[in-house]
């Protein structure tokens, strides 16, 4: 089982980096949302969904776009046989269709004590997040549902469709808080076994777990969801030396209160620098053998940025 890397500093306390969102506004600003508006969900995946929606599938339905032939088989519905192919070869032929269907798009957020730290903030960072892209789900009008793990237990909002939905979305991630450790594997047999449908599930997390990311993964792996994992460290979590972090000091664990002195030598921030890397290789190595899309994301990155550029270059968006 793998393990998180020694404390961060940037975990010693908590940090806002910046106000706190009090108002949807906070969360999605008009100019992203007319950014946005150009944007749609893409999976790798083909899904059925549960109604028929905007998304081509390559099942063959009943849409009004043509698609081929087949030959007639007894039982088949005589509205769709072609005959003007009838009176010139005297056979019957079917004509089919390409069905549009809906997808399911759920984000996983986390809502553990570890979050509530970095500057910027990597919990006001990932709900800033979940509303991008919940909201690119919602003009689209894919289902979207948000589980939030953490404390012990799962909230929940699920079933939004259509732009409507904007505030309501916006309403929940504000009321989400951090607390205690995160109960990562929980939280995604939760996600797993929740008839949510299949479709692109979505989980923002600094994924620094004391029990590891193995065995929560392996519940979505393979449960046909298009799963991408990203990762949010701060810039001092992942550069200490470069933010300050020098001399003696006194870490405490978000999660556990555990209490660690420490002194941040060149030396030391080296060991920590090589054991982060080790662990996000792992997380990364694990993911792509189970087809989990991973990628490494510093809350100082523009949301813009992320979303307009580096998820469209890893085939989230498009």
């Amino acid at each position: 089982m793998s393990r998180k890397p020694p404390l961060a500093p940037a975990k010693a306390a908590r940090s806002t980096g910046s106000a706190r969102l009090e108002r949807v506004d906070d969360l999605i600003d008009s100019r992203l949302m007319a950014r946005l508006d150009r944007l749609d969900v893409v999976s790798r995946k083909i899904f059925t969904g549960k109604i028929q929606g905007e998304r081509r599938s390559r099942r063959r339905g009943q849409s009004v776009e043509f698609a081929d032939f087949r030959n007639y088989t007894h039982g088949d519905d005589l509205r769709f046989v072609d005959w003007n192919i009838y009176a010139r070869l005297d056979r019957l032929f079917l004509k089919l269709f390409l069905e549009e269907e809906d997808l399911s798009m759920v984000i996983a957020l986390d809502r553990s004590q570890s979050m509530d730290g970095g500057t910027p903030n990597k919990f006001d960072y990932a709900r800033r997040l979940a509303m991008a892209l919940g909201y690119i789900g919602l003009v689209n009008n894919n289902r979207v549902s948000c589980f939030a793990f953490g404390a012990g237990r799962v909230e929940r909002l699920t079933g939004l469709r259509g732009r409507r939905r904007t505030r309501e979305l916006g309403g929940w991630l504000l009321g989400q808080t951090t607390d205690g450790d995160a109960g990562f594997s929980d939280g995604m047999k939760t996600i797993a076994l929740g008839g949510q449908g299949r479709g692109v599930l979505l989980i923002l997390s600094d994924f620094l777990f004391a029990d590891g990311y193995e065995k929560g993964l392996a519940y979505v792996a393979g449960r046909g969801f298009d799963v991408y994992a990203l990762q949010l460290l701060a810039p001092a979590e992942i550069d200490p030396a470069r933010h300050g972090i020098a001399g003696d000091l006194r870490l405490i664990d978000s999660e556990s209160g555990h209490e660690t002195e420490v002194t941040a030598s060149s030396a030391a921030i080296a060991q920590y620098k090589a054991s982060l890397e080790n662990y996000v290789s792992g997380l990364r190595a694990f993911s792509v053998r189970r087809s989990i899309s991973h990628q490494v994301v510093e809350t100082s990155l523009d949301l813009d940025t992320l979303l307009v550029e580096y998820l469209r270059r890893r085939g989230l968006l498009a």
